[in-house]
This record gives structure tokens, C-alpha cells and sequence, in this order.
């Protein structure tokens, strides 16, 4: 057990921030969590191995693309409506998408490194799932149509995608681990592993994470393989089949929040309303301000001189152990927009061009695995699949609530995998390299 921790210790840091999210939150409890403590202290531990040990830091590609988001985040910082706020803003979406992603890259020392964190999205998601499963038959979860049901974790009502975004990462992470070329007990492992979470999201009723769950288990069989996509998704049939009709899990609420996606346009509620009233007020919002937007943290500001009318006051929560709370709306539940309202078109192009840089370098490392029938496929998947499904989720969402951090950890898996892990040899140490051994080596040569 020792030699094992010995093992992964420097990847145990980033395991300890997915594992702190499985802990039951206050009723009531946002913002940052004791995992965004967490990960402020893995960003300083690897900056203490970096000092200690005299390791070579990120390569010069690696350190633009991960950087490229501090300039339009700078300037918008510096646009905020008050020191305070612009400080605040800053550290926020320093921590999620350029500290802690630099920091994963840098612990993840090889693939077995990678998988064990792969597995790690897999467990969060199996506990968040069965809090899930026992909410929603207990009659103890968040309210939806006036019955306590709707699973939400440890997270509460008042982050209700909260487990829905654990869950989607651990089902994609389990399929991604089915598909590659492991041994067969652990691809049976992880594949039950994904079917058991498909129940979790479905009694989730969250829209947003369906789509992109769909869309990217879709996208990661399709890249697998064409004759294993048509055996999986004829098992996914089956299985849906059997649990909707057959057990009858959910099934009238689930076929009404089913067929309401392709209702928003017609007659929509007033969740949908609000989100469309927001979306709205934050395109208001840039066209007043086109290259720098409001600054940072400035949407809840200037959301009531943007908005119209059909904005309601905000949405209602209660259940899952809290009481009744009327949540005001501060954002406009979509990351592309909130980035454009606050941060203008500086901002959004250097913040998306980092994203789609990870994601062009992270499909290229995927086909030439594929092609080449090399290992680590498994490892292609995972950090494709999170980065799409984020990608796709940000239209409906975007970050705040506890859940936040998981999101920077994604992104620093993702990463490794485009920068460093799909061009390097399997178990072998990747992310940092001494200074004073490669300078030997130099030196002998």
C-alpha cells in the first residue's frame, strides 16, 4: 500500500480535489467550496516540486496556449467596476482555466497516472449518482413540479447541474476506458460502470447535460469505431427500453422533460423564458462595449438595463435538505455570452482560441492512435470526450457553484493529453524533466 502511494503521490493532490466533492455541502452553501481550498494547494505544491526538484517547466507551446486567456482577462479586469470585483473575477477564472490546468499537466507524470485519474471521475460519479438514485426514490431531493425528486448530490438545489456534471464526466470517462485497448476485466468494469450512470442523468431532469452527454458518447464511439458505436448504442437502446418501460424509472416526467427540448421555441417555461431574456441582455451588453465588454463580474450589474420585462426575479429552489429560496439570476447561464458580456471579443477570442487549440491538438493525437493502433487510445477519449462535453455544455451553462474546480481539473486533463501525453511513450514520465539530469546528459554526449 505504501509503495502504491509512493507511486502516485504526485497525482494524489488533483485525486484529493475530485474526492473532496463527494462531501455533503450546507443547505444553501455556493461559491467556492473545500475543494477550490484544495486546489489552490496543488497549485502551490507543484509550484514547491518545480522549485525543489529544479524541473523544466512547461514547453513554449504549451505555456501560450494555457496562458493566451491572461491577456483578454487582464484587460477585463482592469474594466471592472471596482478594484475589488476585478481582483475577485481575476483569481476566479485564473484558478479555473489557467493555474489548476497548468498544475495538472504538470503532476500527471505518465498514462497510469492519466487512468487512475479517469478512474477517480468514475468513482465521484458513481457515490454522486447513488445520493442521486436514493433522492429521487426517497422523495428527499431538489423540487421539480412540486415533488422532491430531482436527483442533485451532495450539491443541493441551489447547483442542481452540480451532479449532473459529475455524473456526464464519470460516464464518459467509464465509456472512454471501455473502448480502449486495456485488459477485458476492465473494460467490463468500466462499461457497467457507464450504464449504471446513465440512471443518475436521467433522474437529473437536466436538460443541458443530456445534449452534451448524447453528443459526446456519440462523437467518442463514432471516433472508436463504426462496428462498436452500432453494438453500443443497440445495448443503450435495450437497456433504455428496459429501465424506462420496463421498470418505469421516471418515465412520464422524463418523457415530458424529453420532449420539452424540442419545445423551447414553441412554448416555452420560464426557465427557458429567463434564459433567452439573459442571453439577450448579455448581446445588449457587448454591443455597448464590443471589444472589452463591462469587465469582469459586471453582468448582475448591468443585466436590469439590458433585460426586458418577461425577466423574471429569479428562479425558485427548495428541497434536497434546504428550505425555500428565491436564487436571483447573475448570469446568463452561457459561458460563450457571459465571456462576451464581460470580457468583449478580446476576451472571448483568446479564452475560446485556448480551448480550440486543446481540442484541434487533442483530436490529432486521438486519430493518430487510432490509425497507428498504439495504446493510450483509452486515454484519447477521455480527454476528448471532457473537452467536448464542456465545449457543448458551456452553451448552457457556465462556471459558479462548488462543481466549478471539476471543470478546471477537465481542462488540465485535457491539456496533458494535447500537449504532452499523446506524443510520449506509455508509463513513461512526461509532464517535467530535470534541469540538472538533462544537463548531464548533455554534458556526456
Amino acid at each position: 500500500m505504501n509503495h502504491r502511494l509512493r507511486t502516485f503521490a504526485p497525482v494524489l493532490p488533483v485525486i484529493a480535489v475530485i474526492a473532496l466533492l463527494g462531501l455533503p455541502l450546507a443547505p444553501g452553501a455556493g461559491g467556492a467550496g473545500p475543494a477550490d481550498a484544495v486546489s489552490g494547494l496543488v497549485v502551490l505544491y507543484c509550484g514547491v516540486r518545480l522549485l525543489r526538484d529544479r524541473l523544466r517547466p512547461l514547453t513554449p507551446t504549451a505555456v501560450a496556449v494555457m496562458g493566451l486567456p491572461v491577456l483578454g482577462l487582464s484587460i477585463a479586469a482592469m474594466g471592472a467596476s471596482s478594484p475589488g470585483a476585478g481582483l475577485s473575477g481575476l483569481g476566479r477564472y485564473l484558478q479555473i482555466f489557467v493555474l489548476v490546468p497548468a498544475a495538472v499537466v504538470l503532476l500527471v507524470r505518465d498514462r497510469r497516472d492519466f487512468r487512475v485519474l479517469a478512474w477517480s471521475f468514475v468513482g465521484l460519479a458513481l457515490w454522486q449518482g447513488a445520493i442521486g438514485i436514493k433522492q429521487y426514490v426517497t422523495g428527499t431531493g431538489a423540487s421539480y413540479q412540486g415533488e422532491e425528486i430531482r436527483a442533485v448530490g451532495t450539491f443541493g438545489p441551489t447547483d442542481v447541474m452540480g451532479m449532473a456534471t459529475v455524473v456526464s464526466f464519470g460516464l464518459i470517462c467509464a465509456l472512454a476506458l471501455a473502448l480502449g485497448r486495456n485488459d477485458a476485466r476492465q473494460r467490463a468494469v468500466a462499461a457497467a460502470c457507464a450504464f449504471a450512470l446513465l440512471i443518475p442523468l436521467a433522474l437529473s431532469f437536466s436538460r443541458g447535460a443530456w445534449i452534451a452527454t448524447a453528443a459526446t458518447c456519440a462523437l467518442q464511439l463514432a471516433l472508436a469505431g463504426l462496428r462498436r458505436a452500432l453494438k453500443v448504442a443497440a445495448a443503450v437502446t435495450a437497456a433504455g427500453v428496459v429501465l424506462v418501460g420496463g421498470f418505469g424509472v421516471g418515465s412520464a416526467m422524463l418523457q415530458e422533460r424529453i420532449s420539452s427540448i424540442t419545445q423551447v421555441t414553441d412554448a416555452p417555461d420560464q426557465s427557458v423564458t429567463d434564459r433567452y431574456t439573459m442571453w439577450a441582455a448579455a448581446t445588449a451588453m457587448w454591443r455597448e462595449h464590443p471589444l472589452t465588454g463591462v469587465g469582469l463580474k459586471g453582468f448582475p450589474e448591468h443585466r436590469d438595463g439590458n433585460a426586458s420585462l418577461a425577466l423574471s426575479s429569479g428562479s425558485d429552489t427548495e428541497g434536497a435538505g434546504a428550505a425555500f429560496l428565491k436564487q436571483p439570476l447573475l448570469s446568463p447561464h452561457n459561458m460563450y455570452l457571459l465571456v462576451l458580456s464581460e470580457q468583449g471579443l478580446i476576451g472571448l477570442l483568446t479564452l475560446t482560441g485556448s480551448w480550440l487549440a486543446l481540442l484541434v491538438c487533442a483530436l490529432r493525437g486521438l486519430f493518430h492512435t487510432h490509425r497507428a493502433g498504439l495504446p493510450g487510445l483509452d486515454c484519447a477519449l477521455v480527454s476528448s470526450g471532457l473537452l467536448i462535453w464542456q465545449l457543448i455544455d458551456f452553451m448552457y451553462a457556465d462556471i459558479g457553484g462548488p462543481s466549478t474546480v471539476l471543470t478546471a481539473v477537465v481542462f488540465g486533463v485535457a491539456a496533458w493529453w494535447s500537449l504532452v501525453g499523446a506524443t510520449t511513450p506509455e508509463n513513461r514520465p512526461t509532464a517535467t524533466v530535470p534541469v540538472r539530469a538533462s544537463a548531464e546528459g548533455a554534458m556526456a554526449q
